[in-house]
Formats: C-alpha cells, structure tokens, sequence
C-alpha cells in the first residue's frame, strides 16, 4: 500500500535541501496544535508538549501562541523548558539524582516522583524550596507517578505497565492517607493510543486509585493521546474528559501528548549513495541510518512510508523495483525490508521518507561518525529556513 501524506514539498523542490535533513513543515505543525488547541478548550483541560518526542527549540515561539506549558523528563529537559519555551516544566523522572535536583526544583512548577522512596528522600527539599524566597513566588507542587496496571500497548518494549515495571506506584502500596505534600496523580500507559484505549484506562484508574482523588487537586493522564491522526474520534476524546470533570470537578486534568505535535509534520529527506545485491536481494543504501537516525524502525519494528513506493513490511523480496533500504553505518542490521519503487533506484536518487519528526529528531546519535541530518523548516510562504547543520564539530564535542 502507497501512503499519501499532505506535503507541500514537490520532487523539483528536493535539490533546495541539503540532504539528509529532516523537513518541518509549519503548516502542518499549526494544524496539529490548532486541534491541540481545541481539544485542550473544549474540554477544559491542558495539554502540555512532552519533549521526549519533540524539542526544537527554535520553533517554540508558533508553539506558544497554543499552550503554554511543556514536560520534562530530566534536567536538560527542564531547563530547556524554563529556558527557551519560557515557563517551568511538569517534570517526571524515574529517579532524580542530588546533583541534579537544586536545577530541577529551579526550573519546574510540578515534579512527579516514581516511587515513595524517591519521595521521602527529596520532598524535603521540595518545602525548603517553596518555604525560600524563590518558592514563595513559584511553589512546586509535587505529584506521584501511579500504575493503574493496565495497558493496552503490544510493543512491550514500549508497555510502562507490563508485569515487573519500575515505573509508579501499585495501589496495594499507597497508603490510604498520602504523605504530605503530594497534590497530584500522574498516570502514563499510552503509546500512539486511540480515545477508546484510553476510556478503558479510566475505568482501571479510577478502581484502583479513585479513592484517592479528594487528596489530590491534578490528575495527569500522561501522553500517547494520538488525537492528530486522521481516524483519531477526538469528539469521544472530549467527551470522556468532560465526563471525568464531572466526576471529579476539583481535579485539574493535565495530558502531555509528544506524538500529537509533531505528528506527520514533515519528512526526512536522504538520497541513494549505493546499490549492492547479494543473491539476487538488492540494497539501496541511504545517507542515513535507521540505527542512529530512526531508532524506533529497528526497535518497534516500524517501518516508515516511503514517498512514492509501496511498503512491503518485513518482505524480502527479489522481485524488480523491490529494495531493502540500508543505512550507512557499520551495523549489520542497520536497514528494514522491503518497499517497492515504480521504477528501478539510481545512485543519486532521493529516498524520502514520511512523518520523521515526532521523536526520532531527538533520538538521533553519531555511531561511527554519522551526522545528524540536518533541520530545516518550510515556511508557509514557502520559504525554506535551515535551522540547523551538523559537522564533525558535532562529533567530537559529544567525546569531551
């Protein structure tokens, strides 16, 4: 099956990017956080973005004029918050470190902890913090990261409720008066998840946890709401969430969707540098690489759309016109199977392929030396900004 996916960028257009790079293209990342938007005042809610997925710093002044609020996941992500995006961060990691907490504490307006040690370890310092001069402008309010054990996600690699999970507390462990200071919940079990999946998780969250929720004053439902994917019912999305408002009318409701944003926003441009073919399997090997530059391709599996050709996932095949697409480094399994072409591939040729924004821009590394591709935004105009080039530079800084 062939993908079409709404681009502006026209093959002729192709020779105007330095290649490999990653295209954002702002008409589609506004059409993402206008129902972003709409979902988030319709229902009453925030919807914050989660950088794991998405942190392109430069772009964040269109993300502004729709939410005001971001998540971090360590104290770079924080401090990126605070720094570029402008306000302090809802910040959730498995386990903070003392070196790092003064910054995080600095640089967030919430902090989610794991689990009851990391609590009493660091809540201390939380009321030093909001007792300071700086937290009587800026208190911190603290939340506990909760595990409904229930999940709908296949991929366990990707599954935060599967059976042995270091992530949240169980409800056998909580007890039935929360320690002091903890003003939320914050629940996360989605991955790319439908509105369906997520009216299931309700109803497991509030067995578990629901007799709770007068302790706490915000209720977040973490990320994985794909709400910008075409078959996406955002209006049952916006129905369940004023449903819990009515259930539970003191309880702010928080999601941090990554995904959402910067999905199907813009493609990775590569080119063809080779072809080899071993018994009759013929490879065409990209400028780039799925090991350091699309990670989830080798990890899910997932395989990508490719413009322009059929996906034929997990196919090998040696039919004419059918290639593997390999990527430049030295690992053996650096490249997925199969896609077929409309005619045969050419050194030189442009391989583009689909919705390469969310989360592998920032997963990107330099195994043997490979570059980042580069950034690069088209404009509504149709103007093209390269918002960022990678060299070896680069490379070495990551060795000091």
């Amino acid at each position: 099956m062939i993908i079409m996916i709404e681009s502006d960028i026209t093959p002729s257009e192709y020779s105007k990017y330095p290649t490999p790079c990653y295209v954002l293209e702002e008409r589609l990342l506004c059409r993402n956080l206008a129902l972003i938007q709409h979902v988030a005042t319709e229902a009453d809610v925030e919807i914050i973005l989660a950088f794991k997925a998405y942190a392109l710093w430069k772009t964040f002044p269109i993300f502004r004029e729709y939410i005001n609020h971001t998540t971090a996941s360590s104290v770079s992500e924080a401090r990126l918050a605070f720094e570029e995006f402008g306000s302090p961060a809802h910040t959730y990691s498995p386990a903070y470190t003392e070196g790092d907490f003064p910054t995080i504490l600095r640089c967030s307006s919430h902090i989610t902890f794991n689990s009851l040690t990391q609590l009493e370890r660091f809540m201390p310092e939380v009321e030093r913090y909001n007792r300071s001069e700086a937290g009587q402008g800026k208190p911190v309010s603290c939340g506990l990261r909760v595990n409904p054990e229930y999940s709908e996600i296949e991929t366990e690699l990707y599954n935060p409720c599967a059976p042995g999970s270091r992530f949240g507390v169980l409800a056998d462990d909580l007890p039935e008066q929360l320690p002091q200071g903890i003003e939320g919940f914050h629940c996360h079990c989605h991955c790319e998840s439908s509105a369906l999946a997520l009216e299931h998780t309700l109803v497991h969250l509030e067995a578990k946890f629901g007799r709770w929720f007068k302790q706490i004053k915000w209720l977040n439902l973490g990320g994985g709401h794909l709400m910008t994917r075409r078959d996406y019912d955002v209006e049952h999305l916006i129905t369940l969430l004023k449903g819990l408002h009515e259930r539970y009318p003191w309880l702010r409701i928080i999601l941090e969707p990554g995904s959402a944003f910067g999905w199907q926003t813009g493609p990775l441009i590569s080119r063809v540098v080779d072809i080899v073919s071993n018994h009759g399997i013929r490879t065409a090997i990209l400028n780039v690489s799925f090991a350091c530059h699309m990670p989830d391709c080798l990890e899910m599996p997932y395989w990508p759309a490719v413009r322009g050709a059929e996906t034929l996932e997990g196919v090998t095949s040696t039919d004419g016109n059918v290639y593997r697409l390999g990527g430049n480094s030295c690992l053996s399994g650096d490249y997925l199977s199969s896609w077929r072409f409309t005619r045969p591939l050419q050194v030189g040729d442009y391989v583009v392929l689909e919705d390469m924004l969310h989360y592998t821009t920032v997963k990107t590394h330099t195994f043997n030396g490979i570059s980042h591709p580069a950034i690069v935004m088209r404009h509504t105009d149709g103007r093209i900004e390269v918002l960022r080039e990678f060299g070896y530079e680069d490379y070495r800084d990551r060795m000091d």
